[in-house]
């Protein structure tokens, strides 16, 4: 299991997830932050960038925040620093 933390910026046009010089890891989405869409759609975002199932991308902290917490299920930190070292 690994934990990202991220910043995320609804309402770009388009949806990616970029990392920054600094390691700093950016979702930019392309829908509005209004009724959790936003959410919704990080979670999307991350289970298909790691080639997980959705239900295993868990929101732990940051619902209503753009600095999130979230819990990749199945996906070991050395994965999820590999998949990040692509982007």
């Amino acid at each position: 299991m690994a934990i990202l933390h991220l910043k995320a910026k609804p309402g770009s046009r388009t949806s990616q997830l970029l990392v920054g010089p600094d390691g700093a890891v950016t979702a930019r989405l392309a829908v509005p932050a209004h009724d959790g869409l936003a959410n919704a759609a990080l979670l999307v975002l991350l289970a298909t960038t790691f080639g997980l199932p959705k239900q295993d991308v868990t929101l732990l902290a940051g619902h209503a925040a753009p600095f999130k917490k979230v819990e990749l299920a199945g996906l070991s930190d050395e994965a999820m620093a590999r998949g990040l070292a692509t982007l």
